[in-house]
């Protein structure tokens, strides 16, 4: 917007403006370190308070100036530049306002009160009619609001700041509510487009326009200093906004001036990032800069500390908005700028609402506590999963324990939650998928020589039991620990085993544990006995089943119990099943049948003759030295199978 007709008459001098008329000045203008040579005439008409200061003006008595009235204005908003503007103006100058001076012009009209009162039309009158247009404008809105920064508190009086985030928030919320609508069109768009040979679609997807729909203004409000920033996202909140946006821009916000949120960035690197990037340091260096004006420098680590808190505090509350890795990456942050506890408390107690979102990368967190004795935090991944089991113990939570469920009327579970045929609930998902990744954290932490036994059982134990459909990650954990450290007692590594269930072990870590000397003997007859009792299970589950469909009544439950194994014994079960089927529908079967049930009796007896037998041998033992692995494995009918596997499962 131009304002103005009369061609430039100003000429800038070593920090003097002076006035290219035919007319001497008879009044000086100091503004900082600017002096502006002007004439009264055009001042008086339109400012109230040059009209005053020059009435009350009185020359010094010694005539220093030379009798010319000189005036004082230090304090006015926008300093030079907001008076050069407004001198232009009472000039009737072309100027030209632009979101960039807007703000800063109309606070300095207001200092000069250059009212409708004094001319019909006035600067005030001029900069509220051009803020209207530039508040109509997100871009606009934007640079204004950035530059409110430099003529604070009189663009808070003024009621400018709030104007522009009230701009700002709702067009921001206006694009938000609209954002699924759009996903929802641009779904059954790409769903009528034409696919392309190969069945290659073209035009953007549906996620992608819904993310293009909820994130276009997030590096437009990256630039806010912090307190701006701070208010635009309550704002925001408070005109209803999604979580989901909120926390996204939050993210994007903590990203550019946090760079210590990457994985592997130490604070001295972070640091120096932060002071190369190119429009970041303003924003923490100095709490009440706009970035793009301040001068580029290393923030100090109070300065980072201060704005790590104040983001945690400003994330929304609801569960999941904020992504795990995020957190994790805050809270790495947080303990090295030794934030306060209240601060990576409610880190922690997030991160443990959606702890099965989480990696194991990202779980590593290092120790850097002053008394450093582990590699990593244990202490830390203790609270976040007890945070975790305390946010999914109950009802209508996400998580269902399996006595909840029994009591509930959940008809055939398992005695590990899990119903019968071997699919997990979808309740128990979230506790299976932290059982598997704590299991991976325990084996990436065993090696730690200063990790005490105690502190890895009591990590390990707080997952349940029922929550690891297989054991065989709590067992290399375990294997890996007792490899680092070979000076534990017999009862120790016996307590140590007690944390896994012997009965859940895989054919592939049963086997491994029947050769790993590291184990207590008791340990490793228990896994022997389980693997035995498999076998007799599998092999008399097959024979009912291929009993059954030789007689053709179809495989149906035996009534004596018997258990139809599971995965690969499951899979041969049926195979059989489905043979001894297909060859009864022919009109005469084949005499093999006949044979293959004989044998299946004999070895069922002689695994029965087998098992009497090592039981006796136990008894007779009692606890012998850890030395007759030849005669205990070739008793289970393991000698073969351990000479010949390769152990898949490496102790590390």
């Amino acid at each position: 917007m131009k304002l103005g007709s009369k061609p430039e008459i100003f000429v800038l001098e070593d920090l003097t403006w002076r006035c290219t008329t035919e007319l001497e000045s008879d009044v000086v203008v100091e503004v900082g370190e600017m002096s502006f040579y002007l004439h009264k005439f055009p001042l008086l008409s339109r400012s109230g308070v040059l009209q005053r200061m020059i009435s009350e003006y009185q020359p010094p008595v010694d005539g220093v100036g030379g009798g010319m009235c000189t005036l004082q204005l230090d304090d006015i908003p926008g300093g030079a530049k907001a008076f050069e503007l407004a001198a232009k103006f009472c000039y009737d100058v072309k100027i030209e306002l632009n979101a960039l001076n807007v703000v800063c012009l109309r606070c300095a009209a207001e200092y000069l009160r250059m009212t409708d009162d004094y001319a019909e039309g006035n600067l005030i009158t001029q900069a509220e009619s051009f803020l209207a247009d530039v508040l109509a404008n997100w871009k606009d809105s934007i640079k204004a609001l950035e530059t409110c920064e430099g003529v604070l508190p009189t663009a808070e009086d003024l009621h400018l700041v709030s104007r522009c985030i009230t701009a700002l928030a709702s067009k921001a919320c206006a694009s938000d509510a609209a954002a699924p609508l759009l996903a929802r069109n641009a779904s059954v768009a790409a769903a009528d487009k034409d696919a392309l040979w190969n069945g290659i679609r073209t035009g953007d997807t549906a996620s992608s326009a819904a993310a293009s729909a909820m994130d276009w203004w997030y590096e437009d409000v990256s630039f806010l200093s912090l307190p701006m920033f701070k208010r635009l996202i309550q704002a925001m909140e408070a005109k209803g906004m999604r979580a989901e946006s909120i926390a996204g821009a939050i993210m994007f916000y903590a990203g550019r001036f946090l760079p210590g949120l990457k994985r592997n960035t130490s604070f001295s690197n972070a640091l120096a990032s932060y002071g190369a990037d190119g429009g970041g340091g303003g924003g923490m260096s100095s709490r009440n800069v706009t970035p793009r004006a301040a001068s580029v420098s290393a923030p100090s680590e109070g300065d980072q500390r201060y704005f790590l808190e104040e983001i945690v505090a400003l994330l929304p509350t609801k569960k999941g908005v904020a992504s795990t890795r995020f957190l994790l990456g805050m809270l790495r942050t947080a303990m090295l700028l030794h934030a306060s506890p209240l601060c990576r408390e409610n880190l922690e107690r997030r991160i443990g609402a959606q702890l099965e979102d989480a990696s194991l990368d990202d779980l590593l967190v290092p120790n850097l506590g002053y008394h450093v004795e582990t590699l990593y935090d244990i202490d830390c991944v203790q609270r976040i999963l007890d945070y975790f089991m305390s946010s999914t113990d109950g009802i209508g939570t996400g998580y269902t324990s399996p006595a909840l469920a029994e009591d509930g009327g959940g008809a055939g579970a398992g005695s590990l939650g899990v119903p019968q045929g071997g699919t997990p609930s979808t309740a128990l998902s979230p506790i299976t998928m932290v059982a598997k990744l704590m299991d991976g954290y325990l084996a990436e932490v065993a090696p730690d020589t200063n990790l005490k036994l105690p502190k890895f059982q009591a990590l390990a134990a707080v997952v349940p039991d029922y929550a690891r459909p297989v054991d065989d990650g709590i067992y290399r954990a375990i294997d890996i620990y007792l490899k680092s450290h070979p000076w534990l007692s017999e009862s120790e590594r016996e307590q140590l085993c007690r944390l896994m269930n012997c009965q859940k072990l895989s054919l592939e870590a049963c086997t491994h544990a029947a050769q790993n000397e590291r184990l207590p003997l008791r340990v490793v007859v228990q896994v022997l006995f389980f693997e035995q009792l498999r076998l007799r299970t599998s092999i008399a589950g097959w024979f009912f089943v291929s009993e059954n469909a030789a007689g053709g009544d179809g495989a149906r439950p035996h009534p004596g119990g018997a258990i139809v194994p599971k995965g690969a014994a499951a899979a041969a079960v049926a195979a059989s099943a489905q043979a001894e089927v297909d060859s009864d529908a022919e009109d005469d079967a084949p005499p093999e049948g006949k044979e293959t049930i004989t044998d299946v009796k004999e070895r069922v007896s002689e695994l029965e003759k087998e098992c009497k037998s090592m039981k006796q041998e136990i008894r007779r033992l009692g606890k012998p030295p850890r030395r007759p692995w030849g005669l205990l494995t070739r008793k289970c009918g393991f000698g073969a199978k351990v000479q010949q596997a390769q152990p898949a499962m490496s102790g590390k």
